[in-house]
């Protein structure tokens, strides 16, 4: 139970979430009223995600260094986790953008960074899976994924501040700090990050296990014939 407790701590926190983000009292401001609730949940999924490619790269860098096919593992599921909160960071974001700006999808330069980041990460995915070799996809897969996570951060994070944006602290607008991540905001925004973080994690821990479970069987079967 002990080696279980940020497990425990990823429900407790996710638990909250849900139930004061969604129930709590929220600042009443003009345009984004109730739906400033998706600050819980668009934003926090992709500091979630971040942290999580964070996470990837450092077992790829590991992985090329000691061949040691476990920091594969970690790299690819942790990179798998990550796109999921990617996509569900996106799809809250549309929400969120459709009665704020009018459009499930208006062009803004963030929108269209975040989606041609995810789909680098994408086409990550479909280069893994179209090499054999398992040391070959580990090896290449790890190159890509370090040089794909240099291309996102900035491209993501700084190239939409030099220009026009719709979104908080981008193109000339204030971020949330300046005007209205008020105390009650906080109190749920930082524990959100935490637990979709935690959960993220334990996803990809628990398909880590599989993986190599299912690596191992296939050697028995290998060493059978």
């Amino acid at each position: 139970m002990r080696a279980n407790w940020w497990k425990v701590l990823s429900v407790i926190l996710l638990g909250f979430t849900l139930t004061v983000g969604l129930l709590g009292d929220v600042p009443r401001l003009p345009i984004l009223n109730e739906t400033i609730r998706a600050l819980y949940f668009h934003v926090t999924m992709w500091f979630g995600m971040i942290l999580m490619l964070v996470v990837a790269v450092y077992h790829s860098i590991r992985y090329l260094r000691s061949n040691d096919l476990k920091h594969d593992d970690m790299a690819i599921e942790f990179t798998n986790s990550a796109i999921l909160f990617g996509v569900l960071g996106i799809v809250t974001g549309m929400l969120w953008a459709k009665f704020t700006w009018g459009d499930y999808w208006s062009g803004d330069p963030k929108q269209n960074a975040s989606a041609i980041g995810l789909l680098m990460y994408f086409a990550y995915l479909v280069l893994r899976n179209s090499l054999t070799d398992v040391y070959q996809r580990a090896r290449i897969g790890a190159i890509y994924n370090i040089f794909a996570f240099a291309a996102f951060i900035p491209l993501i994070f700084v190239l939409p501040r030099l220009t026009d944006s719709l979104h908080p602290g981008n193109g000339g607008n204030p971020g949330f700090n300046a005007y209205d991540l008020d105390s009650n905001l906080r109190l749920v925004f930082y524990p959100a990050i935490i637990g979709w973080t935690l959960l993220g994690a334990w996803l990809s821990t628990v398909r880590v296990r599989l993986r190599r479970i299912e690596r191992k069987l296939e050697n028995k079967l290998i060493n059978q014939t």
